[in-house]
């Protein structure tokens, strides 16, 4: 009896050891989070041939093997408006500041204020910027599909930008 209680005893610490040290090493291969401090992302001006007028772009994070999207900052100057382009996986934005304009092919043009989110369905070609008289920074998030997330076409006219 004595022997029995002292095996069940054995084989319970025995079960507690393996247990434990296997739980150890998942936690050891569990990913870290990651963080991007500020600053740590590429900045750059929006180029010329992709937008008009004065825009800067803030990186925030990239895409990963898991969260298939990135985020950025865009600034955009009175007037700045970006060409026309689509997300093949779709856009996600809020406006953080300012007022802008967001325009589709069939001649729509929605206005945006600081604190509206909008989302752009995938391959709806579209542009933002904007207004002529506010500048707008509007947080993006955007989807990844196949190693793209947008595909530039033509600039803006100035008619399209105002609706003529």
């Amino acid at each position: 009896m004595r022997i029995t209680k002292t095996f069940s005893k054995l084989c319970l610490f025995l079960l507690m050891v393996v247990t434990s040290s296997h739980a150890v090493a998942a936690e050891r291969n569990r990913p870290a989070q990651a963080v991007y401090p500020a600053g740590s992302q590429k900045s750059f001006k929006g180029p010329d041939n992709l937008f008009t007028g004065d825009v800067q772009v803030d990186l925030l994070f990239p895409a990963n093997e898991t969260a298939h999207y990135s985020g950025a900052y865009v600034t955009f100057q009175p007037g700045a408006r970006t060409a026309w382009h689509l997300h093949p996986a779709g856009q996600h934005m809020v406006v953080t500041s300012g007022v802008g304009l967001t325009g589709t092919r069939d001649g729509k043009i929605v206005t945006i204020k600081a604190g509206d989110a909008l989302w752009c369905p995938p391959n709806i070609d579209h542009w933002h910027g904007a207004t002529p008289d506010s500048p707008m920074t509007h947080l993006v998030i955007t989807g990844d599909l196949a190693g793209k997330n947008v595909i530039w076409k033509e600039k803006v006219t100035d008619e399209q930008y105002s609706g003529k």
